[in-house]
């Protein structure tokens, strides 16, 4: 089972920055990447949730996030840009907390520029769920958890 990989709430890998893939690095990679899809869908499967992992979440500490929202998708060195000024509030969750809501606020529109890996660039412009989505992943990749992003104290609850 994939899914005992993903590191729980309170490991300290969770709160460590990621670092940036090279090209040849990659192949040395793929197993990881194969986990990390596999683990959506095992997500799925046990909480009807889950569209997308990043590497820090089964201690792999590089810039990869695995999506899969129409089909997978491997993002390599993601960077976001251009994050709008208006927000949106809601109920986060996580991998690495599966029972656990947190109430915070992301910006409603962003800019996702990475790297397939076929090395091909790609750029991306997301709204609402989806901007929602990438920048929760893209905090992964920061060290940045949702519960560091609470409204305030009285901002969680159980699933």
């Amino acid at each position: 089972m994939k899914l005992d990989r993903i590191l729980l709430l309170g490991n300290p890998l969770l709160y460590e920055k990621a670092l940036p893939v090279s090209p040849d690095e990659l192949p040395s990679l793929q197993a990881d990447i194969q986990d990390l899809h596999a683990i959506i869908l095992e997500f799925r499967a046990k909480y009807q949730a889950g569209r997308a992992v990043a590497a820090p979440q089964i201690g792999l500490m590089k810039r990869i996030i695995c999506w899969n929202v129409e089909r997978p998708i491997t993002m390599i060195n993601p960077e976001l840009s251009d994050l709008s000024q208006e927000m949106m509030e809601l109920w986060d969750d996580c991998m690495s907390f599966p029972h656990l809501l947190v109430r915070l606020q992301r910006h409603q529109t962003c800019t996702l520029k990475f790297w397939d890996e076929n090395w091909q660039p790609h750029e991306w412009h997301l709204e609402g769920s989806l901007s929602e989505l990438i920048q929760h992943e893209y905090d992964h990749l920061e060290g940045i958890l949702a519960t560091q992003r609470a409204i305030d104290s009285q901002s969680f609850r159980w699933r």
